[in-house]
């Protein structure tokens, strides 16, 4: 493997022959389990890091780092950058190929060796942007929860499965709009943000990719209720997504004559259907919840 002395050198990145051979050393061979595909084109992991707009101040967390090929890229544009991998084997490898391949930044990166959704804290200063190639089983879940656990990231980039990406960037009305879509703009302004081929994995996923840009919002949703509150609402409205709302929310609000009655209070028509409904309508719709009736103590 070659290496490097500095970060400007067109050899710090890994290429394809870089990927297999670390790979070799490793005893690593890429899981579907595991959702794993690594990128094995410089081109394509800069590209990713231009999207993201990552700044020479940005502490970038990264989630899924593999073998490095996007870590690297990320150190050469970022102030630092703190990776989360949950694979033993790469997690113990990857500070050494940052070592090896980028020796003048290896003090500013960082490494978490956990399964992102455990996360609850990071080493070092506070992330501003989160970067990642995400792996396809987990990505909304590990999207939302990093969003949701650290405030100070503004922005981020992810590239996704392309069905994902469609669905996270979707808007009320589209056929693909629903959960991701209503949640990740709870905490964001989201959109798609260009596409990826499959010829730039290894090994080649027979499903395409996306990236979908994320820019948190400077104001918080406007609303009384609380962000579990609303997506109760959310998930109740999707879980039946065909049905009317006054239909879909009836376990939510006790009965389908209580969620008439919340949605009414709250503006939207009873046989709406969750699909055309903003994150704001969904909030004041749990704003609007009935009260549920106290069951009387028995006596006996």
């Amino acid at each position: 493997m070659s290496t490097t002395t500095g970060p400007d050198s067109p050899d710090a990145l890994l290429g394809p022959a870089d990927i297999r051979e670390l790979a070799a050393a490793l005893g690593v061979r890429p899981t579907k389990q595991k959702g794993q595909n690594f990128v094995i084109d410089a081109n394509t992991v800069r590209r990713i890091v231009r999207t993201a707009e990552v700044r020479p101040d940005d502490t970038v967390v990264e989630v899924g780092p593999g073998l490095g090929s996007l870590t690297l890229a990320l150190l050469e544009a970022a102030d630092r950058v703190t990776a989360v991998e949950i694979d033993d084997i790469l997690a113990a490898a990857l500070p050494a190929t940052i070592a090896a391949r980028m020796p003048e930044r290896k003090d500013r990166f960082a490494l978490v060796h956990s399964d992102a959704m455990l996360v609850r804290e990071l080493p070092g200063p506070a992330p501003t942007a989160l970067v990642a190639n995400l792996p396809y089983n987990v990505a909304v879940p590990v999207l939302l929860h990093m969003l949701d656990r650290f405030p100070t990231i503004e922005r981020t980039l992810v590239m996704v499965q392309a069905e994902v990406a469609d669905r996270l960037a979707a808007r009320p009305g589209n056929k693909v709009y629903g959960v991701p879509s209503v949640k990740a703009n709870w905490y964001a302004e989201v959109k798609r943000a260009g596409s990826i081929g499959r010829n730039v994995f290894w090994p080649a996923p027979n499903v395409d990719s996306g990236l979908v840009s994320l820019v948190r919002r400077a104001e918080p949703v406007a609303t009384t209720a609380s962000k579990r509150e609303v997506f109760a609402v959310v998930d109740a409205a999707f879980a039946q997504r065909r049905k009317t709302l006054r239909a879909a929310l009836a376990s939510w609000a006790g009965s389908p004559a209580a969620a008439e009655e919340a949605l009414v209070a709250a503006g939207i028509s009873p046989q709406a259907r969750g699909e055309a409904l903003t994150v704001e309508e969904f909030a004041r719709i749990a704003e609007n919840k009935p009260e549920q009736p106290q069951q009387k103590e028995s006596t006996a």
